[in-house]
């Protein structure tokens, strides 16, 4: 299989936690006889040094020439926000490419790994069936790209934000949920707030009506105030979640918690056409960039997620999580993940494992 992917390691620690990624992809390349063209192209702080632009028309360029995005992080240090290079960084570089290529869904898999049940923020029992769920948010509608107003009322300061969908937003979104159930234990949970929101309202006849195409898959409607709770009380009874944007957000940065670090979660974006970009769920952390203690589960596994979903690659998907899992039950972790009693692995040192169970 030939295929190219256009690669935005962005700052702090992408660029060392890609490294790992494009090493595990280099061993898959060689063991299938795949051929992977790796198309590197600035973005967000690394950008703006040679640009002036966190998002240059010469890495989106790049990004429509290939088959799929493979993205690291973006942002500086917190005390350095004031200057030019860091202000507004992560909205000009991930909102810009989010709206340049329409992503409209958004995938955040959240899973507990029984070896790190430990570091679960939640009480074993709670978790005693398994965590293993997925929420894909909707990206492009909703509150956050409504009419946001800030006036005055008679003296008093006053503020709106209105929240839009339209019928087709709702379906793009919910469809790609439902084809993502039907592939895994074909049970879907959607979420929303339709005793009180318009909205939400549509968006269940709207769930209602494309479930009628899909008869092989359960599902349920869910307000989300009791979804927020259920997450936190009975995570094991979800599969797939599908919500509205702002609820996405909220939810999946709650259930993001749940495997005991950011540094396990990838994440995927989705446009209409399939067209996708994939990148580790957490920031770019410049506190311990250059330090090579960086977990490089994320984006090792958002780079699994785009052999599977872009390119139709499961058993080498599969094979690359398999050596993930193989490699933290032999106790190969990185520190954020490992027993404070036993000494810690290198960002190096989990890649290599990973590279010789492929091997």
């Amino acid at each position: 299989m030939d295929k190219q992917i256009a690669v935005l390691a962005g700052d702090g620690i992408g660029p060392e936690v890609m490294n790992s990624a494009l090493r595990v992809l280099k061993a898959i390349e060689k063991k299938y006889a795949h051929n992977f063209i790796i198309k590197e192209a600035l973005i967000g702080g690394a950008a703006y040094d040679e640009f002036e632009n966190h998002l240059p028309n010469e890495t989106l360029e790049i990004c429509k020439q290939s088959d799929a995005i493979l993205f690291g992080s973006v942002g500086g240090p917190i005390n350095e926000q004031q200057n030019k290079k860091w202000q507004n960084c992560e909205v000009n570089a991930l909102l810009g490419i989010r709206k340049e290529f329409g992503f409209n869904a958004n995938f955040r898999p959240a899973k507990v790994y029984p070896e790190l049940s430990s570091i679960c923020p939640l009480k074993e029992e709670v978790i005693a069936d398994g965590v293993d769920l997925l929420i894909i948010r909707e990206l492009v509608g909703g509150i956050y790209f409504g009419k946001h107003c800030y006036h005055e009322e008679n003296g008093v300061r006053a503020a709106s934000d209105t929240a839009t969908y339209t019928e087709s937003q709702i379906e793009s979104v919910v469809r790609i949920a439902f084809d993502a159930a039907s592939k895994r234990s074909k049970k879907l949970t959607s979420v929303d707030k339709a005793n009180v929101l318009h909205t939400s309202k549509l968006w269940r006849e709207v769930v209602e009506r494309v479930s009628k195409d899909f008869s092989d898959v359960n599902y349920e409607h869910m307000l989300v105030d009791n979804c927020a709770m259920q997450i936190i009380t009975n995570p094991s009874n979800f599969d797939v979640i599908v919500t509205e944007n702002m609820f996405g957000d909220i939810l999946s940065d709650a259930s993001a918690v749940l495997p005991g670090s950011l540094g396990l979660t990838p994440s995927a974006s989705f446009n209409k056409e399939g067209f996708a970009m994939y990148e580790p769920s957490g920031g770019s952390a410049p506190d311990i960039a250059g330090k090579g203690i960086a977990n490089p589960i994320a984006q090792i596994l958002s780079t699994a997620m785009m052999l599977q979903f872009s390119f139709g690659l499961i058993n080498e998907a599969t094979e690359i999580s398999t050596a993930v899992e193989e490699s933290i039950k032999d106790g190969i972790r990185t520190s954020d993940i490992q027993d404070k009693n036993k000494e810690a692995s290198s960002t190096e040192e989990f890649t290599n494992s990973v590279i010789d169970k492929i091997k």
